[in-house]
């Protein structure tokens, strides 16, 4: 084996991953809650129902020590978003144990948000709407969209392409993807990248609730967020941030990296047809796996089993059951949608379940879809119900979907 890529250009290594998800704050912690279907959605009633908010709940990080990652004036400058990124990178990259002596200017941080500061936004507006003179200094900074990637990239001195992915739900899968072309055509050595969102706010949630995106279970937040199920009612609003080391997989051969596998294949597409409804047939849904699979160099029938974008909503997931059911012409691999146990992390979604995609395709085992009891989509995909199910080691499909059509896939293979 060498290090270039079937189709050209360098394989990429996945090298160190970090998360700060509702799951957990590490990824065997995560993977374990997500492999027992362990629901995290949780009521959060004392001020959303103050305000009259017609949803009561989240699923929110579980408490961790900031101090062991932020000094405070790093606290102070950034917002939630920011800081859960910062966290997650931070880990990913221990876990890396990448060399002291790397380039600069050949290490880039590749980060996707969907929301990006616009919490932040919301805050400010609320506590300093009649009084802008007083809003604090960091205002700007704090709300760019730019402010995780770029914060990571100071806190590091990574000097190469430093890039902010905004494809909605997307943009995490998306700047994974990205980053590992930057790396497939020679434009990084070395690339940390994944997705972040932090929106469990009153106006971010207000303004899904009042699109009817959301389940309003508010009596059961466990049991809101059931992807496929035949009585999902919309989905479960998440924060969280997912953090991958990239990097040329002969470089990490030889320095004797611990890998956990290859992100082999990459493609996005758009539907162009609807600003927040997928397409309903799937067609394009289905291009852009069809897309990533050959970009591996591989066939459908390679693919063990598929992480679903799976969101809990009615359009959603009807529509990309049709899209497997058209790329894989029928005969689909196991499908599961982590989604059940997370709830929705927005842009953070995609680098999530791209790293638990990865986990599980290596241990063999493809977790249950919580809260799951009966689908109208049985018929047309595979859907992983009950418990763990074991399957051979072999590529993974990890789908994200977005509004405007925004559509990204990612193929991991794990390593052998």
């Amino acid at each position: 084996m060498t290090g270039r890529h079937r189709s050209g250009g360098h394989r990429v290594a996945v090298t160190g991953i970090g998360v700060k998800s509702p799951a957990g704050n590490d990824l065997e912690e995560a993977y374990t809650t997500v492999l027992k279907a362990e629901r995290t959605a949780a009521s959060l009633a004392g001020w959303l129902v103050e305000q009259d908010h017609p949803v009561h709940f989240g699923a929110l990080v579980p408490p961790f020590d900031l101090e062991a990652y932020l000094t405070r004036r790093e606290t102070r400058q950034i917002d939630r978003t920011t800081q859960l990124l910062l966290c997650a990178a931070a880990d990913a990259v221990t876990d890396a144990a990448l060399p002291g002596d790397l380039p600069a200017d050949r290490v880039g941080a590749q980060i996707g948000t969907g929301i990006g500061g616009l919490p932040s936004m919301e805050a400010v507006t609320l506590s300093h709407g009649d009084r802008p003179r007083d809003m604090p200094v960091h205002t700007v900074p704090r709300t760019m969209a730019n402010s995780p990637a770029c914060r990571l990239a100071m806190r590091y001195g990574y000097q190469g392409p430093c890039t902010t992915y905004s494809s909605a739900c997307a943009s995490g899968t998306t700047a994974v993807g990205e980053a590992a072309r930057k790396i497939r055509y020679g434009d990084l050595d070395v690339a940390v990248a994944g997705g972040v969102d932090s929106a469990v706010t009153t106006v971010v949630m207000g303004a899904f609730a009042r699109m009817r995106a959301m389940s309003t279970r508010n009596t059961e937040p466990e049991l809101a967020s059931r992807p496929f199920d035949v009585d999902r009612d919309g989905f479960v609003m998440g924060e969280g941030a997912a953090v991958l080391v990239l990097e040329r997989m002969d470089s990490a051969r030889a320095r004797g990296a611990r890998i956990y596998g290859e992100i082999a294949g990459y493609a996005d597409t758009c539907d162009a047809s609807h600003i927040v409804a997928p397409r309903e047939d799937g067609e394009t849904a289905a291009r852009c796996m069809r897309l990533a699979i050959e970009d591996a160099g591989l066939r459908t029938a390679d693919i063990g089993h598929i992480n679903a974008h799976g969101t809990s909503t009615l359009l959603n997931d009807r529509s990309e059951a049709r899209a497997v059911d058209r790329c894989f012409g029928g005969q689909p691999p196991p499908l599961t949608a982590v989604k059940g146990v997370t709830g929705h992390l927005i842009g953070g979604s995609g680098a999530l379940e791209a790293a638990l995609a990865l986990l599980c395709a290596s241990r063999g085992l493809v977790p249950p879809i919580a809260n799951l009891r009966a689908s109208a989509e049985s018929d047309l995909v595979d859907l992983v119900v009950g418990g763990p199910r074991t399957v051979p080691t072999a590529p993974v499909l990890s789908n994200s979907f977005g509004f405007g059509g925004q559509n990204a896939c990612l193929v991991l293979v794990p390593t052998g």
